[in-house]
């Protein structure tokens, strides 16, 4: 019988604490088939902060280090520069990236560090309750936001990849989803590259992926997929923002 599915070995096979309904098992089995398809698994560092994803070393098979909240791009940084042989991710939250990790991101972006960075963005806190992030939509209703968020208390959605895209320092910068099948390839294929163009030692590479968070949003899994649709990706467009004519 021919093999036609089977797991990536660079992700443990162990239950996962995330929620029903949650996308992180998803993008955490898309960076492992990467990781399998470029034979970089023994030479592989993934740093995770704080967040819903902390505990991503108990899921790869990689080496993993944990870093302060919002660190993970220094911490990423400091384990390059010493391990230049070595390929390095970080895997982060927008409460955390877009956050506390702000100064973090934009200055590994603009130093242009060969390191990739998967970006998970559901638009809120997941981990500590449900709480308003930089990227919480108008009017979204969350812990902190008990109203919907107004943009004369609160301010604006923050879009990193345009954030990040004005920079001169990053290689490749895409926004993608994974509300269906079809768009899960192309968050993988994205996800490859971002390994790929750090490979080559192109420089910065990061990869944002539109996420549900069912038990925050209120709502159950096959809705939460439907408003990644609905109102994520019009406020978060998909596509390459920065090295749409890069071969690796």
């Amino acid at each position: 019988m021919a093999v036609v599915f089977k797991a990536p070995h660079a992700l443990c096979d162990v239950p996962m604490h995330y929620c029903p309904g949650c996308t992180h098992g998803i993008a955490h089995r898309l960076v492992a088939e990467a990781i399998d398809e470029l034979e970089i698994e023994g030479k592989t560092v993934g740093v995770s902060p704080v967040g819903c994803s902390y505990n991503n070393y108990l899921y790869f098979n990689c080496d993993m280090v944990q870093a302060s909240h919002g660190r993970a791009p220094a911490v990423a940084t400091g384990i390059k520069r010493c391990l230049p042989e070595n390929i390095v991710f970080t895997y982060q939250g927008d409460g955390d990236l877009a956050a506390i990790g702000t100064a973090e991101i934009i200055h590994a972006a603009a130093r242009g560090e060969n390191i990739t960075v998967i970006f998970i963005n559901n638009t809120i806190y997941g981990m500590t309750s449900g709480q308003m992030a930089p990227t919480t939509l108008l009017g979204q209703i969350t812990t902190t936001s008990p109203y919907g968020r107004d943009p004369k208390a609160h301010g604006y959605p923050i879009r990193v990849c345009e954030m990040l895209a004005t920079l001169e320092g990053p290689a490749y910068i895409e926004r993608v989803s994974l509300h269906d099948i079809k768009h899960i390839k192309k968050a993988k294929e994205a996800v490859k590259k971002a390994f790929k163009v750090q490979i080559a030692g192109k420089g910065f590479s990061l990869v944002e992926i539109l996420s549900t968070c069912p038990t925050n949003w209120g709502l159950d899994p096959v809705e939460s997929l439907k408003r990644i649709e609905k109102e994520l990706i019009p406020h978060y467009p998909l596509g390459v923002f920065a090295g749409s004519d890069l071969e690796v």
